[in-house]
Parts: C-alpha cells; sequence; structure tokens
C-alpha cells in the first residue's frame, strides 16, 4: 500500500475512534482534557517528523469516578487512538484489578504482575479499583512495587490507567511517593445528570431496535429523579441505565409472547407496565 494511502486510511481509523469518544454522552471534561492530551501527542509526532527533540513524557492515568461512568469505555478508546497515533505499538487494552495481579503467596506476586504487563506492552493496562491494591498488606505493595518499576522500563510502550473511586484513589495514589511521581494526569468522571441517563436509556433502545412509549418514558424519568436525590457512592450511572434496560426487554419478551396473537409493531415497544417491572426488580436487588 503505498504511503499516502496508508495515511489516509489511518486518519480515517483516527476519526473513527475520535468520534466515537467526543459522541459520548456526557462527560464534557473528560472529553475536553483527553482531546488536550490527544493533541499533545499529535503535535509530539509532528515535531518528531520535523527532527526535533522531545520531551521524556509517559500519560499513564489516573480515572475516578463512581461506578458507571464510562472510566472502562473511555480507555478502550484511548488505547486505539495512541495506537492510530503512533504512541503504541498495538493499541490493545488488558483489563485487571487486584485479583489479576496479586498472587496467593509472597514472591509469586511480582511473577503474576510482570506478566500482566507484559500482556499489556504496546497498549493500555487498565488496573480497575486499583485502591484495593494499598490495604497495608504486602501482597499488594509488593504488586505496586513491581508495577512502578515496570511502568519506567517499559514507559515509551506502555501506559498504564488507575481506577476507582475519587477518594479512595486519592489516598491510594498518595500512599506511596512513586505512584504520585509516575501518575501526573487526573481525569475525573462526574456522575450522570438524569437527562444524561434517559439519553443513555434511549439509545440503547434505539440501538437495540426498541421504542421506549411516552408513558414508560415518564416512568423512568420519575424514577430518575427520585434516585438521584438520594444517590450514594454506590450509584451504579449507565450500569443501572444498562441493567433496567436488560430488565424491561426480559418483561417485555414474556408479555409478548403470553398473546395470542404477536403484532410486528408490539414487538419493539417498551411499555410503562415493562419499565415499572424493572424497575421494582431493580429495587429488590438494591434491598439484599
Amino acid at each position: 500500500m503505498l504511503k499516502g494511502t496508508m495515511n489516509f486510511v489511518v486518519k480515517l481509523i483516527l476519526d473513527k475512534y475520535m468520534n466515537e469518544l467526543n459522541s459520548l454522552i456526557g462527560l464534557m471534561s473528560v472529553k475536553k482534557e483527553l482531546n488536550g492530551l490527544i493533541n499533545f501527542v499529535k503535535l509530539q509526532r509532528i515535531r518528531k517528523q520535523k527532527g526535533l527533540s522531545l520531551p521524556t513524557i509517559s500519560l499513564h492515568m489516573v480515572y475516578t469516578g463512581n461506578p458507571g461512568t464510562g472510566k472502562t469505555t473511555v480507555a478502550r478508546l484511548i488505547s486505539q487512538i495512541l495506537y492510530e497515533l503512533g504512541y503504541l505499538s498495538k493499541g490493545h487494552i488488558i483489563e485487571t484489578n487486584r485479583a489479576g495481579l496479586v498472587a496467593a503467596y509472597l514472591g509469586q506476586t511480582a511473577i503474576k504482575t510482570e506478566e500482566m504487563v507484559k500482556k499489556a506492552l504496546g497498549g493500555v493496562l487498565f488496573i480497575d479499583e486499583a485502591y484495593t491494591l494499598a490495604t497495608d498488606d504486602e501482597y499488594g505493595q509488593e504488586a505496586i512495587d513491581t508495577l512502578l518499576k515496570l511502568m519506567e522500563d517499559y514507559r515509551n510502550n506502555l501506559v498504564v490507567i488507575v481506577a476507582g473511586y475519587p477518594k479512595l484513589m486519592k489516598k491510594f495514589i498518595e500512599s506511596n511517593p512513586g505512584l504520585a511521581s509516575r501518575f501526573n494526569r487526573y481525569i475525573h468522571f462526574e456522575d450522570y445528570s438524569k437527562e444524561e441517563l434517559m439519553q443513555i436509556f434511549e439509545y440503547i433502545c434505539t440501538s437495540s431496535s426498541y421504542q421506549l412509549e411516552i408513558q414508560g418514558k415518564a416512568c423512568l424519568n420519575k424514577y430518575l429523579e427520585e434516585i438521584l436525590i438520594n444517590k450514594d457512592d454506590n450509584f451504579g450511572n449507565a450500569r443501572m441505565i444498562r441493567n433496567i434496560f436488560e430488565k424491561s426487554i426480559t418483561f417485555q419478551a414474556n408479555r409478548i409472547m403470553s398473546m395470542n396473537k404477536l403484532n410486528d409493531d408490539e414487538i419493539s415497544i417498551i411499555t410503562k407496565h415493562d419499565v415499572l417491572r424493572s424497575i421494582n426488580a431493580q429495587q429488590e436487588v438494591y434491598k439484599k
């Protein structure tokens, strides 16, 4: 393939991932921060092409936010974008947590952590609930020490993203001077508003060829108003919305299949009845 054609294809693919990132519902401050980071990487590539010296940089990041705020989704997109920009050699993402890094015995954790890091080379290592590594035990500390060394060794072909609750991640980073020096890019993912959660539900409906009837929309809107008033750190955000959608279409399927005659329009409509049953089922889960 000719160089010009290759560059054109790369640009098309990069534009696709950039459009996906910038089309995400909500997350305005996240998108602003990441677009700035991407522009920085683009400029360094231009400077390299012109033979200019480049600063020594690393793109290791801390994502803070409650569950369901899009941290994993954004990390997956960033891995692809950085690959298309030439910063990473593969662009894949390895997702893990404490269980994926810590072994049953001291000494084995370093080996397990190194294996996980090497799987991620050329891409992104995404460590969810990373704060669980800093729980005053030797096993977590061994994983942190190993990770810090490897982040430095492979800083030119690896991006490590650690994620978790804001307060716990702050405590995690402050627990070790090495962590504070390796991670200097912090991106906070705000909880979604009621309007954004409604947009997410309707987007999932449209993507799956379903339609939420007006009464069902009003029912869901009222539920979101109530739950947002009393939300806590365990509020599920988009994850909760997806659960409501999946339960709604399950109840819808049960309702439709009990009919004697199927209607082509009915099979794609989510009613107020379906949404109410889904919400009630969701509330029962919270009670357990």
